[in-house]
């Protein structure tokens, strides 16, 4: 359903227990439960198309297999710090690539923000944003995403069913 697929690489956060609203950024890590890695998927053609006519674009984010993500790692078992790298490649060449403390919010921010927004419940999964680089995807490209010691993300675009 599009013609121009676009891929983020971004590191996940899967919450361990059920939040209040407001957690404060000092204690938001006490509700995190572990780490992954994954790629949100874009119907870029469909958002623009969807934006244009000022209607919801929720299509364009939220499709069959629009978001794979690699196992989750308890917090316990990892490190996740400011120098961690995320990478994403494309049949082997580098598209994205940065480190966590170049986010925008760091993981606390994050999950404190959206705790005024949403109440966050056990096993939320938050997507926390991209590094530039974000591309676009053609049938059969390999994309690969790693982030530290988190196990790779990695899987092939297949034809339009």
């Amino acid at each position: 359903m599009t013609n121009n697929l676009h891929y983020e690489a971004e590191l996940v956060i899967a919450m361990g227990k059920d939040g209040l609203h407001n957690i404060p950024v000092e204690s938001a890590l006490d509700y995190v439960y572990g780490y992954s890695i994954g790629c949100d998927l874009t119907r870029r053609d469909i958002q623009t198309e969807a934006k244009k006519q000022g209607r919801p674009w929720d299509s364009a984010k939220g499709f069959d297999h629009s978001c794979p993500l690699s196992p989750i790692i308890p917090k316990e078992d990892i490190d996740i710090d400011a120098d961690t790298n995320i990478q994403l490649t494309v049949n082997g060449t580098i598209r994205q690539q940065s480190t966590i403390g170049k986010m925008i919010y760091n993981v606390p921010e994050t999950i404190s923000h959206l705790s005024q927004l949403f109440r966050l419940k056990q096993g939320d999964l938050i997507l926390t944003g991209t590094p530039a680089g974000v591309g676009k995807l053609e049938s059969g490209d390999e994309v690969s995403i790693t982030c530290g010691g988190l196990i790779p993300c990695n899987f092939t675009i297949g034809e339009s069913e």
